[in-house]
């Protein structure tokens, strides 16, 4: 099978790779039992090397649904479908994801591996919390169904476990019942990161709630918010234009990046500038709205190949969570770190994290504050972010693994629990940092 160039969503890094593409599960079988080492791979929207290698295993072709239980409000589908293709079959009949990520252009198997997490972590959880079930295939050929209940060491070990246990082939998920397809909203400007996440803590009792930073923002201004509360709209609260048609499905975006900007399109002078200006476009303190769930979920969807902005080069999301009573003193450190560095993120997300799913082994979120952060890549980045890790790990935090490029074996091990590798599935991220 002839080899091809692959990457991941951040276009770094790039490895030749063989792909092999099945659909008929004896095959797949029989495939995966002559291979010595591999990764499964979804839609490749995962930012670092996570799920790739030189033999890749892609579930494009697992792409059927096989279930949906309108009663009990579970759905059940092969693990190559995406959230996009879930949410055009489920929205119309009145129901929508547990958890969502900020794009809808993953598969559930990626969701899974990765264990995902919304803007409701703090009240609802992580993706695998709403995992009915899953069928595993190992790497002698044999599948395992597995839940919370059944095969549970495997199950939690394959949650967030990063497609090191086998791979997904299919999973039951369930679902959260909606009267509309549109979402009310609050947005709040905040002066600096102690009015942000007062402004967190204040909103326990809301869905979804999440913030973007001004990464420019320095001395008294440092850590500046747009935050932004969200709840799904009930048919009473509708407004007359809406209530005609309350769950349309998320409309087709046809905007589209048609190549890779120059390097220099993202610089210092261009980024500050449009941090400067998303932060004062809201020009009251605060801003009442109702939005399709597309544009809060997944504002960055509606442009296709927008990856392309950063260049050929790509760039790395750098994200990490520190925990409740470390993370004020953390974000600041690091708020103070970027705006010196002068490499500031074009997109900077803070949510609040929920408590921890201790089952769990290898999944990314405990109780406190997670920022995630976009960076052109270049040599002056990765120094920047080799010392973020150090303060990181300072107060006692971790970073996402599902957005990892770069970091160093030494960092890993002190933030994660071990997890036994099979032997035959293996990433490019998992020989990076020795696990």
């Amino acid at each position: 099978m002839p080899r091809k160039t692959v990457s991941n969503w951040g276009n770094f890094p790039s490895i030749e790779s063989e792909v092999t593409e099945l659909s008929n599960i004896p095959d797949i079988q029989e495939f995966v039992k002559r291979q010595e080492s591999l990764i499964a791979r979804g839609n490749g929207r995962c930012y670092g090397d996570s799920s790739l290698s030189h033999n890749i295993f892609s579930t494009k072709r697992l792409n059927r649904f096989l279930d949906f239980d309108v009663e009990l409000g579970a759905l059940e589908c092969e693990s190559g479908v995406l959230l996009s293709e879930i949410l055009d079959v489920i929205v119309p009949r009145g129901f929508f994801l547990s958890v969502t990520p900020g794009t809808k252009f993953i598969t559930i198997g990626g969701a899974i591996a990765a264990d995902v997490h919304g803007k409701n972590h703090h009240c609802e959880g992580g993706f695998a919390d709403h995992v009915v079930h899953l069928d595993l295939l190992a790497a002698d050929g044999s599948i395992v169904r597995c839940s919370a209940e059944e095969n549970s060491d495997i199950f939690w070990r394959t949650c967030g476990g990063m497609g090191l246990t086998g791979i997904i082939l299919s999973a039951k998920i369930t679902l959260k019942r909606i009267e509309s397809s549109y979402i009310s909203q609050v947005s709040h400007k905040a002066r600096d990161i102690e009015k942000v996440m007062s402004l967190f803590e204040e909103s326990g009792d809301h869905t979804y709630s999440v913030a973007w930073l001004d990464c420019f923002a320095r001395k008294k201004h440092l850590g500046r918010s747009v935050f932004r509360l969200g709840e799904h709209c009930r048919l009473d609260d509708l407004p007359e234009r809406f209530r005609k048609d309350p769950l349309p499905r998320a409309p087709k975006g046809d905007l589209k990046i048609p190549f890779y900007l120059p390097a220099f399109s993202l610089n210092y002078v261009s980024v500050r500038a449009m941090n400067f200006f998303y932060y004062h476009r809201q020009l009251s303190e605060i801003h009442e709205s109702i939005d399709h769930f597309d544009k809060y979920f997944y504002p960055l969807d509606g442009v296709h190949d927008w990856n392309r902005i950063y260049g050929r080069r790509g760039f790395v999301q750098y994200q990490f969570v520190l925990p409740k009573e470390n993370s004020y003193e953390g974000l600041v450190k690091i708020l103070e770190r970027i705006e010196k560095s002068g490499q500031g993120s074009p997109l900077a997300v803070l949510k609040l994290f929920g408590k921890q799913n201790r089952h769990a082994v290898m999944s990314f979120p405990i109780e406190g504050y997670t920022l995630a952060l976009d960076f052109k890549v270049n040599s002056a980045v990765f120094r920047l972010l080799d010392e973020l890790d150090e303060i990181v790990l300072q107060n006692e935090g971790r970073i996402y693994l599902a957005k990892d490029a770069r970091m160093k074996p030494d960092s890993f091990h002190k933030m994660y629990r071990r997890l036994v590798p099979s032997g035959t599935f293996r990433s490019e991220q998992s020989e990076r940092l020795n696990f």
